[in-house]
């Protein structure tokens, strides 16, 4: 039987007895009750998936043209840095109201930012419209989370989700070959300024179906809870602090000391206000959940957003087939999720988890190895499907496990912790990247002549970003060891 298929109460037979009554769960993602929800949000999430596929391969263009291949990883971590303070504003609009408007203000500001780094003449402008497409994009997915938390039963959860890996899918496969053959004959601003059109259809699917089944407070009768003013300050200082971090991380002097303790200094109390206490630490249940999650993510994307600009500095490839590289990566990151969402492997499911860790951090180790002359480019496709095989597996198992351990009327802010975690670690973890980057001259990538070998060599850059996240991710692997709370049906 599907798992999207509805199921009703039945027997099984008793160890040497008759029938003994069961309660098995009713219902499916595609019953009447949940197929315009499921249909708008999933359609959300496609667009999102076609925008990051997209836009990751016109990337490397526009980076050059602009002159900003020196600040490459910028144009990516200013999208998670304003993502969360996003994302904390969104987790406590939804506990208030409901997810519904934090959901079309974040896809407007969304829209509003692509149309801003597509129209940029200077590298600051294409940044900077990075930043507002991130704050949108910070309260998208937690509203996202929040609709899914308050519109599921728990069991349809695992099934939603590997519905949002599958909207990837075609995204995957359609969106660098599209981005790429755009980018190449129109040039890579239509990539950006042609995706806002698509914004109107999602909107137009999801509202609908969100103002009937999941808006308002999670309890009507209760009062309504003021603003909490800390976590804004606090959410504030933990975007101010990754900004810091992240330009001191591109400025390799003496005096980038200065914006770096002062990132410190912000970020370290805004994190330990932000996440569930005991984090850092990986303490066992939700902690540890919330550390993996960006563990995982930091460490994943932090390569990824390196590997386009390393097949086409480094073996010549044209944007479309860079980015095709990475195509075949939606399909295993779905069948991840799929796997991850049977019934049959709730039981294994921590197992399952270190399991996916390890897989990415075998594929980011081996992704550089291209950087050999004799190594076919293939290998990279064949790495990075098996690394979002795994992701597959841990990202969607690490929503199911948020929203299990969380109340409704803490689904908000916990969801937002979650996605803190995901983009702080992407932050962090692209500043050291791009810092390291910088140090052995890859600033030097976008200037290189193709044709001219020797000039366009630059191993050591690209090997040491990729090197050092495949030790995080493996690091990841001991964390997912501690999921659970150890407590008695845990």
């Amino acid at each position: 039987m599907s798992a999207l298929e509805p199921r009703e109460a039945g027997t099984v037979a008793g160890p040497g007895s008759g029938p003994v009554s069961v309660d098995v769960p009713r219902g499916s993602v595609l019953d009447g009750a949940h197929r315009a929800l499921s249909i708008g949000i999933v359609s959300v999430v496609l667009l999102i998936a076609f925008e990051a596929t997209a836009v990751g391969t016109a990337m490397p263009v526009a980076a050059r043209e602009l002159d900003g291949v020196a600040v490459y990883a910028f144009a990516f971590s200013a999208y998670f840095t304003t993502s969360l303070f996003g994302m904390v504003v969104a987790g406590q609009w939804s506990d208030r109201s409901g997810p519904l408007v934090p959901l079309t203000a974040g896809m407007s500001a969304f829209a509003a930012g692509l149309l801003l780094s597509g129209t940029a003449a200077a590298m600051w402008v294409f940044v900077l419209g990075r930043a507002v497409q991130g704050l949108g994009g910070g309260l998208v997915i937690v509203a996202l989370y929040v609709v899914v938390s308050r519109a599921y039963a728990e069991h349809l959860r695992p099934a939603i989700m590997a519905a949002f890996a599958a909207a990837w899918v075609v995204p995957s496969v359609v969106g660098p070959l599209a981005s790429g053959t755009v980018t190449e004959h129109l040039g890579w601003r239509w990539v950006f300024v042609g995706i806002p059109a698509l914004v109107v259809l999602p909107l137009a699917l999801a509202l609908p179906a969100i103002r009937r089944t999941a808006s308002g407070p999670a309890d009507p009768s209760a009062p309504v809870a003021p603003w909490d003013r800390r976590r804004i300050l606090l959410a504030l200082a933990i975007s101010a602090g990754a900004g810091l971090l992240q330009y001191a991380g591109q400025e390799l002097r003496w005096l980038s000391l200065l914006p770096a303790a002062a990132g410190a200094a912000l970020l370290v109390p805004a994190v330990r206000g932000l996440l569930p206490r005991g984090t850092v630490r990986a303490a066992r249940g939700l902690p540890s959940v919330v550390l993996l999650r960006g563990v995982a993510a930091g460490s994943f994307i932090a390569a990824e957003s390196f590997v386009p600009l390393m097949l086409v500095t480094q073996r010549g490839l044209s944007p479309t087939l860079a980015g095709l590289s990475l195509a075949l990566g939606g399909l295993t990151w779905a069948l991840g999720s799929w796997i991850q969402s049977r019934p049959w492997t709730e039981p294994y499911r921590e197992r399952l988890v270190v399991l996916g860790m390890l897989l990415v951090a075998l594929a980011i180790a081996a992704a550089p190895s291209v950087l050999l002359p004799g190594v076919p480019v293939w290998v990279v496709a064949a790495a990075w499907a098996v690394g979002c095989l795994g992701m597959g597996v841990v990202i969607a198992s690490t929503s199911v496990l948020l929203m299990k351990l969380s109340p409704p009327e803490e689904a908000g802010a916990n969801s937002a912790a979650l996605q803190i975690s995901d983009g702080l670690s992407n932050v962090l973890l692209l500043a050291a990247g791009g810092a390291a980057f910088a140090a052995l001259g890859g600033g030097a990538v976008g200037h290189a002549v193709a044709s001219t070998a020797s000039e366009a060599s630059h191993p050591g850059a690209f090997a040491v970003v990729f090197l050092p996240m495949a030790g995080v991710a493996a690091a990841g692997a001991w964390v997912a060891t501690r999921l659970r709370d150890g407590r008695p049906g845990e």
